[in-house]
C-alpha cells in the first residue's frame, strides 16, 4: 500500500480550542493540530483510516491564521469525511468477510469464552461488553496463523528462506520484508479475498530474493503467485481503506 499519510508525531495535539468540529458522513471530528519543525507551510488532511482531521504546520507558525485557513476548507473536509467507508462494528448477529467466506457472529453468554470458528459461524461467549475486543484479538491471532503457514509454504516450495513472520495494524502498508528476512503483514489481510492475501504474500516472499521493485522482482512475484497480481493490487486500492473500518463504530 502506498504510504501517503503522515504519522502523527508525539508533539501532535488538539489545541484548536473552540474551533467548531467537522461533521460529514455521520461522523464528527475535532481539528487536530500537529506541529513539526520541518513543516513547510500548512497542510490539511483527512486520514481515510480513522477520519482524523489534521492541520500540520511549523513549530513556530502562528495558529490564528492557520485556523482561519482551515475554516475556509470546511466544505472540502466535510465532503472528504462523507466519502469515507462506513464503520463496520462488531456486534451479535453481524456478518463480515473472512477471506472468501461470509462469517456471522453467534454470541451467547452461555457459550464458553473460547471463540470457535466453524462452518461460517464465529461462536463467541462471555459478556457482550468487550465482544468487539475479543473478536478482534481472535482474528489477529487467526491472521497470524494463516499468514505464517501460507508464507512458509510458499517460500519452502520455491527454496526461499524467510525469517520470523508477524502481524501488526499499520496504516501505511499491507506487508513489509526486512533485510534480516523477517516478514510482517497487516493482520487485516485476513479480511480480504484469498487472491489478495496470496498476492501480498508472493510480493513479500519475492523481496527475499530482490530487495527492490525492479523488473526481475515483479517477474518473480508473478511466478510465485501463479498469476498476474495486478487484480489484487487494484482490489486493495479500491477496497483496502474499508478494511481499516472493520471493528469501528464511528
Amino acid at each position: 500500500m502506498r504510504a501517503i499519510w503522515n504519522i502523527i508525531s508525539p508533539t501532535g495535539s488538539s489545541d484548536a480550542g473552540a474551533f467548531p468540529p467537522f461533521i460529514g458522513g455521520g461522523r464528527t471530528r475535532v481539528l487536530t493540530i500537529v506541529r513539526r519543525a520541518q513543516a513547510r507551510g500548512m497542510k490539511l488532511s483527512v486520514d481515510p483510516r480513522d477520519a482524523t482531521v489534521r492541520l500540520t504546520l511549523g513549530s513556530r507558525a502562528p495558529l490564528k491564521p492557520a485556523l482561519g485557513w482551515a475554516a475556509e476548507k470546511r466544505d472540502w473536509v466535510e465532503a472528504e469525511l462523507a466519502r469515507l467507508p462506513q464503520p463496520h462494528p462488531i456486534m451479535p448477529d453481524s456478518e463480515f468477510r473472512l477471506g472468501d467466506d461470509r462469517i456471522s457472529i453467534d454470541w451467547n453468554p452461555a457459550y464458553p469464552r473460547r471463540i470457535v470458528l466453524a462452518d461460517g459461524v464465529l461462536r463467541v461467549g462471555g459478556l457482550c461488553d468487550g465482544l468487539s475486543l475479543r473478536v478482534l484479538r481472535f482474528l489477529r491471532a487467526h491472521s497470524l496463523s494463516v499468514l505464517t503457514a501460507e508464507t512458509r509454504a510458499l517460500a519452502q516450495s520455491h527454496g526461499i528462506s524467510v525469517g520470523a513472520v508477524g502481524v501488526g495494524d499499520p496504516k501505511g502498508r499491507w506487508g513489509s520484508c526486512a533485510s534480516s528476512g523477517d516478514i510482517r503483514y497487516s493482520w487485516r489481510l485476513i479480511l480480504a479475498p484469498v487472491h489478495v492475501r496470496q498476492a501480498t504474500i508472493a510480493h513479500e516472499v519475492a523481496h527475499r530474493v530482490h530487495m527492490n521493485h525492479g523488473a526481475e522482482f515483479h517477474g518473480l512475484v508473478t511466478h510465485l503467485n501463479g498469476s498476474d497480481p495486478s487484480p489484487a493490487r487494484r482490489w486493495l486500492r479500491a477496497h483496502g481503506t474499508a478494511l481499516h473500518w472493520f471493528g469501528r463504530d464511528r
